[in-house]
């Protein structure tokens, strides 16, 4: 919406600047001084130009050079008129860019740090899991060495009542658990 009326302040100002230049070519002829300067311009470029081309160049009259330089600078005028907004709509488009850009470039970092954050979030999780499976394997460890120890001692008390009893006290000790797991089974 800016832009389309941008465009449009900037053509009528081109075209209320004619009129402008069109003053400023009046005021040009009337100032005697001015007037002056402008035949001697004109009548010198009249010279330099007939030297460059080894052409007999006759003098301007000075009406002639009057409306030529007069001519010239309301063209000067609108021309530098178009220049100053043309050069105001590239700063003003350059600005928008840069604005543009840094939008740009705010959303990438925080996409980035978006990115970090959850990477750096399922890692503490992986770590967390990780440390949750190895103090779980290490509590099935100790576990299983209490039952080891504790097999080994009863092996042991086994091993110290059958050297008490001999081989006939093993086999009877055999006999009166299996009584004993039989007798358990029916009740």
């Amino acid at each position: 919406m800016v832009l389309p009326l941008l465009k449009l302040g900037t053509l009528a100002l081109k075209t209320l600047s004619k009129p402008f230049a069109s003053r400023l070519k009046q005021q040009a002829v009337r100032h005697p001084r001015f007037r002056q300067l402008i035949v001697n311009m004109a009548q010198m470029q009249r010279r330099i130009y007939g030297h460059a081309t080894d052409v007999e160049i006759r003098p301007l009259n000075e009406e002639k050079a009057v409306q030529a330089a007069v001519d010239l600078i309301g063209e000067l005028f609108v021309f530098s008129v178009a220049g100053i907004l043309l050069i105001f709509e590239v700063q003003r488009s350059s600005r928008s860019e840069a604005r543009k850009e840094e939008l740009r470039k705010q959303e990438l970092a925080n996409e980035i740090h978006k990115w970090l954050v959850q990477d750096l979030f399922v890692k503490i999780l992986q770590e967390e899991n990780i440390k949750d499976f190895v103090n779980a394997v290490r509590q099935k460890n100790e576990s299983l060495a209490e039952e080891v120890e504790l097999l080994k001692q009863r092996i042991q008390e086994l091993e110290q009542i059958a050297r008490g009893r001999g081989l006939t006290g093993i086999l009877k000790f055999r006999q009166d658990n299996t009584e004993i797991g039989k007798a358990e089974k029916t009740a």
